[in-house]
């Protein structure tokens, strides 16, 4: 006979990843645990435990929790974890989606460690976006009198149901009946609401547009995006700012935009936000850095290393992409002179070691669709990615012992 800890060899990775838990602040998620005598319900399991799951789980490349649900009967290195706990899939997949301030926090504090050691020093990020498909299909987005019609069928569905008795043994059968109507009415009207707003800020942009607009009933806060392969699909934009010496994620967030060019001045003020710190040197590509982008960043202290928009077209017409141009403010024109030298030419050629970096391996772990719907839970997902990157980044850079 052998005990689980006899069985798991010593230098499986899920003994570095249940130190790495171990050494986090999860207070915030003992604080939400409610002890009570008063009602039904079960104990409640350690969140070193749910955290050490999920964060194995990623690594894996495992985004379902069904799936880990399984492992958890199954796979060693799992039921080292849980120790003799068990667990459903409800609860597994609940705590995913369910604490992403915790999971933000967490990364700025594990970022915050590495600064004070040196081994992050932000003089240098880089950020780049990856569009991730979301858990809606195309023909999923209607217009706006087909939504009033879903809505009104859905109000008259949930007092339907409602209004139904049905016997004791088959109670639970009609409240889950229920709450998937409640649920679907729900998102049905978040689906309204966004319609207002996007169609709004499409007539802004163009007059007469706002007619075209449609919102998705399965996932109203996903937008239609043109994908790496060409085509045209629901999705949301990741977006990543990376370490350039560390290669570590710094910030992260996630949008519903289709388009990265208002993406860097929200990630710069973030940054120096979390760590009160103001980067040098910020690499991107030339969808970022519009001319409002640029000014912006560059009057908050930080330098853009970007190739030109527009380069090419200019020179076609006799100019020079690199000399000031009509409208441009005193920030853009120095960025343009600036990419001239090739000091910040080859500084440039780094950005995909940097900020492409995160993406890939991201999706090598099966960061490709999300299983979940709202911004809110595609973010926890998201920032659960991003810890198992920083994690593996750690281990290389010799922070975590195996």
């Amino acid at each position: 006979m052998l005990s689980l800890d006899q069985m798991l060899p010593r230098d499986d990775r899920a003994r570095i990843v249940w130190d790495f838990v171990s050494s986090l602040d999860l207070e915030p998620l003992y604080e939400m645990i409610e002890v009570t005598d008063s009602t039904a319900g079960r104990d409640a399991i350690s969140p070193e435990i749910l955290v050490g799951l999920w964060l194995m789980a990623t690594l894996d490349g495992i985004g379902k929790a069904r799936e880990l649900g399984r492992r958890c009967k199954r796979d060693m290195r799992y039921l080292w974890i849980l120790g003799g706990v068990t667990v459903n899939y409800h609860t597994l997949s609940d705590f995913r989606v369910g604490h992403g301030e915790f999971l933000n926090q967490t990364l700025v504090d594990t970022v915050a460690t590495l600064i004070d050691q040196g081994l992050v020093s932000l003089e240098t990020i880089g950020q780049d976006g990856m569009r991730v498909r979301a858990s809606a299909g195309k023909s999923s987005f209607r217009r706006k009198p087909t939504l009033e019609q879903l809505q009104k069928e859905a109000q008259e569905h949930v007092d339907r149901l409602r209004d139904e008795t049905e016997n004791e043994a088959d109670a639970r059968k009609q409240a889950a009946k229920e709450r998937a109507a409640r649920e679907r009415k729900e998102r049905i009207e978040e689906a309204r609401k966004q319609y207002d707003t996007l169609r709004d800020q499409r007539e802004k942009r163009k007059k007469g547009e706002g007619d075209k607009t449609r919102v998705s009933t399965s996932d109203p806060d996903a937008r239609k995006m043109k994908m790496a392969n060409g085509g045209f699909d629901p999705a949301y934009n990741v977006q990543f700012a990376t370490d350039a010496d560390a290669r570590i994620i710094v910030g992260v967030d996630v949008t519903n935009e289709g388009t990265d060019g208002g993406q860097m001045p929200p990630m710069h003020e973030k940054v120096k936000s979390d760590y009160g710190k103001t980067p040098d040197k910020m690499l991107v590509d030339s969808a970022y850095a519009t001319k409002e982008a640029v000014t912006s960043v560059e009057a908050a202290g930080t330098e853009v290393v970007s190739t030109v928009p527009r380069a090419e077209q200019l020179e076609k017409h006799g100019k020079d992409p690199h000399a000031r141009q009509k409208g441009d403010s005193d920030e853009y024109a120095n960025f343009r002179e600036r990419m001239s030298q090739e000091e910040y030419k080859d500084l440039y050629k780094t950005r995909p070691s940097v900020a492409e970096f995160p993406n890939a391996d991201c999706r090598n772990r099966n960061l490709r669709q999300f299983g979940v719907r709202g911004l809110e839970k595609v973010k926890a997902v998201t920032l659960w990615h991003v810890l198992a990157f920083n994690f593996m980044r750690m281990l290389n850079l010799g922070v975590l012992q195996t």
